[in-house]
């Protein structure tokens, strides 16, 4: 039985720092391991789809992003789940899409975010190995949500953005 952990909650300050960097020596190691398991244990006991490590107060930059439906996300596609450590986003495509977010450190509040469409991610695997992968749509939508919260950002800060942006330039 995995442990479920804790979750962060909007107002908590672990949620407005900038995570640090797993260093090398994490790497490959038995916390590092157990922790990402017990992240994965928390998000699916919560159906999220995707859950960053200072939502469980570690500020760390480790993220899971597991697209799969459920009751928060029926239309979810399916796809097995990626831990990502030190994600960093490589390239994301201009064009955007507006879609539905909600956030397991912000609960019963849903709001439109404006994301990439298509993103390029650079991240090391639990035993350190470097891999590139491009991700699109809903996926591209949790990675990018995921490492808004390694820099202490929420998605309702975003929300307020789209809605700005989305305002006609002369009232």
């Amino acid at each position: 039985m995995s442990v479920i952990l804790p979750v962060a909650q909007r107002g908590e300050v672990i949620l407005t720092l900038k995570a640090a960097s797993v260093v090398e020596s994490e790497l490959n190691s038995s916390w590092l391991n157990e922790l990402a398991t017990a992240m994965q244990a928390t998000m699916l006991e919560r159906n999220g789809v995707g859950i960053a490590a200072p939502q469980v107060y570690v500020s760390k930059r480790v993220i899971i992003v597991a697209s799969r439906p459920n009751p928060r996300y029926p239309d979810a596609p399916e796809m097995d789940a990626v831990v990502m450590v030190n994600p960093e986003i490589l390239e994301q495509s201009e064009s955007t899409i507006l879609g539905e977010e909600g956030c397991l450190s912000v609960p019963n509040e849903r709001g439109q975010v404006a994301r990439s469409e298509m993103i390029k991610v650079r991240y090391l695997t639990l035993q350190g190995e470097s891999v590139e992968a491009v991700f699109h749509g809903f996926p591209a939508r949790i990675v990018q949500h995921e490492v808004d919260h390694l820099d202490g950002v929420l998605f309702v800060e975003k929300m307020a953005i789209s809605l700005i942006e989305s305002l006609p330039t002369s009232l």
